[in-house]
């Protein structure tokens, strides 16, 4: 499936946009982890949850879940969450 990468991980996958395979979103970045080494940790922390500062949309829909089962034709979008003030 397509995955689009938001600019602070783009030193992992030199890409916006990059396939990847997964039965779920957990599995997904197993899979981009194993051809990216080390950008699964920059999104999936320690207990294994989704970091605080990144955002996941299926399709449009946004998804906390890594659990979320997948289909070969999704979109999915990682995005950086802004903080700050």
């Amino acid at each position: 499936m397509k995955v689009l990468i938001p600019g602070a991980l783009r030193s992992y996958t030199q890409a916006a946009q990059v396939e990847a395979d997964g039965a779920t979103l957990d599995a997904l970045f197993e899979d981009l982890d194993r051809r990216y080494p080390g950008l699964r940790f920059r999104v999936v922390d320690e207990q294994g949850l989704l970091r605080p500062n990144m955002r996941i949309f299926v399709n449009g829909l946004g998804v906390r879940d890594l659990d979320r089962a997948l289909r070969t034709d999704d979109f999915v979008a990682v995005v950086l969450a802004l903080s700050g003030g």
